[in-house]
């Protein structure tokens, strides 16, 4: 069974919030799950404590037993010092399309 840590979707038309839940990576995103960790608001401030409230002990617990974070989760664990987040690379991705296809034509050229 391949648990995931994810967010799951609540709240009314065009006024998201989201739980924290711990669910098996079958069941669908709003279905079933294992447990509630918290919640996040996705309409407040940045910088407003109420806009993530997590159970760090319990994430802890479930990240031991092996459960996987989501992206967006995996963000979340990272800021609050949780389980380290690797870094993505993608150098293509920064770089303007009009700029890699000159990039191109010129090595192409040499």
């Amino acid at each position: 069974m391949s648990v995931v840590i994810r967010l799951a979707r609540a709240g009314t038309k065009k006024r998201p919030v989201y739980h924290v839940v711990v669910a098996d990576s079958r069941f669908p995103r709003d279905g079933r799950f294992i447990e509630r960790l918290g919640h996040f608001n996705p309409l407040l401030p940045k910088d407003s404590e109420a806009r993530l409230k997590l159970d760090i002990d319990k994430v802890k617990a479930w990240v031991e037993k092996g459960a996987q974070p989501s992206d967006r989760v995996a963000r979340f664990l990272d800021a609050a010092g949780v389980k380290k987040r690797e870094a993505r690379n993608n150098p293509e991705k920064a770089v303007p399309r009009k700029e890699r296809k000159a990039a191109a034509e010129a090595a192409a050229k040499k």
